[in-house]
């Protein structure tokens, strides 16, 4: 069970670091919603990877239990990381919308680059 969660944190961070790297709005989005899907996914393996085990001590000395505190942190998480999805939804179809194209102009600082012409 560890080696799949593992994986999976893994797997959803390095998709999210290549579409972030993308020039184009839509799959930057999309990378900040896979990487935000990879930190709940490692808070929530926190709170220890037992099956069929409740979020509550046992008062009968059992010690099979997992912790509630990083459900409740991951459940906050899914919420903000939603909200946070829809407004840079909302910037990037208005930047569509005025601009009629989504690609991400990276500028150079350098002044003196912009008088050369390199």
């Amino acid at each position: 069970m560890e080696i799949l969660v593992a994986s999976s944190v893994g797997t959803l961070t390095a998709a999210g670091v290549y579409l972030i790297l993308r020039l184009r709005a839509f799959p930057v989005i999309l990378g900040l919603a896979l990487l935000s899907y990879a930190v709940n996914l490692f808070l929530f393996s926190t709170g220890r990877l037992a099956i069929d085990a409740a979020p509550i001590l046992n008062p009968y000395g059992e010690a099979s239990y997992t912790d509630p505190l990083p459900q409740a942190l991951v459940l906050t998480a899914i919420v903000i990381s939603f909200g946070m999805t829809a407004v840079l939804v909302m910037f990037a179809l208005g930047a569509y919308l005025e601009a009629g194209d989504d690609s991400i102009d990276v500028e150079s600082p350098d002044p003196a680059e912009k008088e050369s012409g390199a």
